[in-house]
C-alpha cells in the first residue's frame, strides 16, 4: 500500500491485485478523498479501475531452462550424506623488513606474456588465429605465396625449351643436364668470402707460355659470375701486355697508382686508374717505360696491393717472368692460393714442376698443396706429348689440373671479347675460376 498526500490532492491509495489464473492481470486503484457529495456521506467515493495487461513478453528458452540451477539451499554441512571432516592450517606471519629511508624499492618490470607460437604456422593451417599479435616475422613468403599460383621458370637446353614452348608452358621437363652443370659451376665462383681480400698469383719460371692469356681468362670468369669487385695487376716487371687483352680507357698504370697513392681516398678515385672490359674486369697496366720498368719493386707492389685490398674481393697478379724478381716475396706473402702456368711441351712442364719445386723449398709449402696447375695446349709441340701424363705429374703434386684448349681469338694476342670465346674455352675459363675459388678461404681474420 503506497499513501501520497500533496497539499492540493486528495489522498490515493493504489492496490495492486494479480490474477495467477492466466496472463490476464487486473489492477484496481482505489482513491478517496473529499469528493463534491462528501458533506452527505461520512464515507469517501471508491472508484475500481480494471487495466487488461499484455501477455508475458519474455519466457525463458529451453537450453537455458535447461542448464538452470534450482534456488534450493544447499547445506554446506553434508554433502551425499556425507559430513565433510575439516582440516587447520596454521598461518605463520613472517616479518617483513622496513626500507631504509632514503634508498627507493627496486621496481618489478613485469615479464612479457607469453606466445602461443613460435614462429611456426603449422597452427594457422587449419585457419585458426592467434591470441597474441603476431610479429613480422610470421609473414613469410611460404606463408603468403600461394604455391598454386607460382610457375617454375622456363627450362634451359635444347629439348626442354622445345617442349616448354609447343606444349604453350604446360609441360615443364626441367634444365638440361648441360645447364644443371654449368649453374652448379657458377654457384662454386659465386661463393662469398669475409674478412678481406683475396690475392691469386699467376706465376711459372719460363715466359711464353700464357701466363697473361690465363689471367685474362681466369679474370674475366669471375667477373663475369660474381657480383662483387675483381681486378688483375699487371706486376710483370719486363714490360707486361695484360692491359692490351681488354680495350683501354686510360693510360695509367702501377706507376700512377704509387704516385697518387695519397690523393685516392675513394673507389672513383681509383677505377680513372683502370681499364674495364665487358665482363666488368678492372685491369691495372704495369709500366709501359723500359726505363722505369725495373723500379717497380717490392715497396711499389705494397702500395698497390693495399690500394686494391680496400676496393676488390679478388685480386689477380700476373706476376710476370720468372720468380726471383723483387715483386715476387710481396706477392707470395699476401697470397691465399696460386696458379701456375704449363705449356704443352717437355721443356714447360719441367719448369713448371720446379716453380712448384722452388715454392716448397722457400716455405709455401701450402700454397704448392693448394695450387691449381693451367696446362696451356696452345704452345709449340703439344700434338707430340702426352697430356695425360703431364696431368697425372702435377695432380700427385697440386690440387687440380686444368686443361686451356686453344681459340684463335687467344693466338691472335689481341683485346679478347669474352662472349665471343668458343664455348669449349669458356667453360675451360670457369672451371679454372671455380677451383681458384674452391681454394680459397671462406674466412680470414686479416
Amino acid at each position: 500500500m503506497v499513501t501520497n498526500r500533496n497539499k492540493d490532492e486528495a489522498p490515493v491509495q493504489l492496490l495492486d491485485t494479480e490474477n495467477n489464473a492466466g496472463p490476464r492481470t487486473t489492477r484496481r486503484v482505489s482513491t478517496s478523498g473529499y469528493g463534491r457529495d462528501s458533506a452527505l456521506s461520512s464515507e469517501p467515493d471508491k472508484v475500481t479501475i480494471t487495466v487488461d495487461l499484455p501477455a508475458t513478453i519474455h519466457s525463458a528458452p529451453d537450453d537455458e531452462v535447461a542448464v538452470a540451477i534450482e534456488d534450493v539451499a544447499v547445506n554446506p554441512g553434508f554433502v551425499d550424506g556425507v559430513q565433510p571432516s575439516t582440516t587447520s592450517v596454521s598461518v605463520v606471519a613472517v616479518p617483513v623488513a622496513a626500507h631504509e629511508e632514503g634508498v627507493p624499492e627496486a621496481a618489478t618490470i613485469p615479464d612479457l606474456p607469453a606466445s602461443d607460437h613460435l614462429f611456426s604456422r603449422r597452427d594457422r593451417l587449419t585457419g585458426q588465429v592467434s591470441t597474441t599479435p603476431e610479429p613480422a616475422a610470421m609473414l613469410t613468403a611460404d606463408r603468403l605465396l600461394d604455391v598454386r599460383k607460382k610457375r617454375r621458370p622456363a627450362p634451359e637446353g635444347r629439348w626442354p625449351s622445345f617442349v616448354y614452348a609447343a606444349t604453350l608452358h604446360l609441360i615443364n621437363l626441367g634444365d638440361s643436364q648441360k645447364a644443371r652443370d654449368q649453374k652448379a659451376i657458377s654457384l662454386r665462383i659465386e661463393k662469398q668470402f669475409e674478412g678481406g681480400t683475396r690475392f691469386v698469383p699467376i706465376l711459372t719460371r719460363k715466359g711464353g707460355v700464357g701466363k697473361t692469356t690465363v689471367t685474362t681468362l681466369l679474370g674475366m670468369a669471375l667477373a663475369d659470375v660474381r657480383d662483387d669487385r675483381v681486378v688483375a695487376i699487371d706486376a710483370n716487371p719486363d714490360r707486361g701486355t695484360l692491359a692490351e687483352r681488354v680495350n683501354k680507357q686510360t693510360r695509367a698504370t702501377v706507376r700512377d697508382v704509387v704516385t697518387r697513392a695519397a690523393s685516392i681516398g675513394s673507389f672513383s678515385d681509383f677505377t680513372t686508374l683502370v681499364s674495364r672490359d665487358e665482363t666488368r674486369l678492372d685491369i691495372l697496366a704495369s709500366d709501359t717505360d723500359p726505363l722505369l720498368s725495373e723500379a717497380f719493386d717490392e715497396n711499389d707492389y705494397n702500395v698497390v696491393a693495399d690500394l686494391t685490398a680496400r676496393f676488390y674481393s679478388i685480386v689477380l697478379t700476373d706476376c710476370g717472368t720468372g720468380i726471383v724478381h723483387s715483386v715476387m716475396r710481396a706477392t707470395l706473402q699476401r697470397a691465399d692460393s696460386v696458379v701456375i702456368v704449363s705449356g704443352g711441351s717437355v721443356d714447360e712442364a719441367r719448369l713448371a714442376s720446379e716453380t712448384l719445386t722452388w715454392l716448397e723449398a722457400n716455405g709455401y709449402g701450402d700454397l704448392v698443396r693448394n695450387a691449381v696447375v693451367a696446362l696451356n695446349t696452345a704452345t709449340q709441340g703439344t700434338n707430340l706429348v702426352k697430356l695425360e701424363e703431364i696431368e697425372d705429374h702435377f695432380r700427385s703434386r697440386v690440387r687440380a689440373v686444368v686443361r686451356i684448349p686453344y681459340d684463335p681469338q687467344l693466338a691472335a694476342g689481341s683485346v679478347v671479347s669474352y662472349k665471343d670465346l668458343k664455348p669449349l674455352t669458356q667453360n675451360s675459363a670457369r672451371e679454372l675460376a671455380a677451383l681458384v675459388v674452391d681454394g680459397l678461404p671462406v674466412r680470414r681474420d686479416s
